[in-house]
């Protein structure tokens, strides 16, 4: 049997079908990975004013609000948004108790807070009696 070699013209339109085909191999495969992706991306901004959580940040060995694990909180209470700074970083109005804490922080680290009057519990008005005891 002999081998047909390529020459000229023909290698050259092998090679142009050749690298067409692992073209649109790539295409389809970057299409693909970037649908997974923009499915779970959002576009967050924040205006001042705004209220958010502060993500907590988990450090090995490190217990915050006295629970460990699962359990623990992985955002606090919502702060108010100061001040703007740059495309990504918002300043966050702190309690004196986190005044060690910078006060700067990127948007990864927030999450937006939505107002809803449930999340406020009413506490129920308990009366004592002359021995500390009371009627369920």
């Amino acid at each position: 049997m002999c081998e047909r070699k390529l020459l000229g013209p023909e290698i050259i339109q092998a090679t142009v079908n050749k690298v067409n085909i692992i073209h649109a191999r790539l295409k389809a495969t970057l299409d693909k990975q970037k649908s997974y992706a923009n499915v779970r991306r959002k576009d967050l901004e924040f205006e001042v004013g705004d209220r958010v959580f502060l993500k907590l940040s988990p450090w090995k060995g490190v217990v915050c609000f006295e629970k460990r694990g699962k359990q623990s909180p992985h955002y606090i209470r919502p702060y108010e948004i100061v001040e703007r700074i740059g495309l990504v970083a918002y300043r966050i109005d702190l309690p004196k108790e986190l005044s060690r804490v910078h006060d700067v922080f990127h948007i990864s680290m927030l999450r937006k807070y939505i107002s809803d009057p449930s999340h406020v519990l009413e506490t129920l008005e308990i009366e004592l009696r002359d021995d500390l005891s009371y009627e369920e």
